[in-house]
This record gives structure tokens, C-alpha cells and sequence, in this order.
């Protein structure tokens, strides 16, 4: 068993493993403008967008649906 701190771990890991963190659970969802029209845009934790709806709400439960974890960001 390993006997480190949750913080010495953390210490440990290379920025290339930091950046992966919550890539494949958590999904960011932000306003966007396309073309005039309000957009959501749902991009990945790497930030790389992977999708865009044209209700908020829907961009929330399109990211449930696929197992991951919304977040807002403004």
C-alpha cells in the first residue's frame, strides 16, 4: 500500500497527466455566437469542443447522456 499524501501524489504528476485529468468525465459548456444565433458550446476537459446545441438545458443533458459531468463556464 502506498503510504504518500494525497498532495505529495499530486506533486508527482507530469503536466501531460495533469492535463488528462476528468478528460473522458467532465465536459465543459459555454455561450457561443454562430452565424448571429446564441449558441452552448460543450467542449472536453482538454478543450477540444465537441459539440454545440442551441439550448443550454440541452446541452446539460446532452452531456448527462453520455455519462459525464457538466460544468458552466461564463
Amino acid at each position: 500500500m502506498n503510504n504518500e499524501t494525497p498532495e505529495k501524489l499530486i506533486e508527482e504528476i507530469s503536466p501531460e497527466q495533469f492535463a488528462e485529468l476528468g478528460l473522458d468525465r467532465v465536459a465543459y459548456v459555454r455561450p457561443a455566437v454562430v452565424e448571429g444565433q446564441k449558441v452552448y458550446a460543450i467542449h472536453s476537459a482538454d478543450g477540444s469542443e465537441i459539440g454545440m446545441m442551441a439550448g443550454r438545458d440541452v446541452a446539460f443533458a446532452a452531456v448527462k447522456q453520455h455519462d459525464m459531468e457538466p460544468v458552466s463556464v461564463h
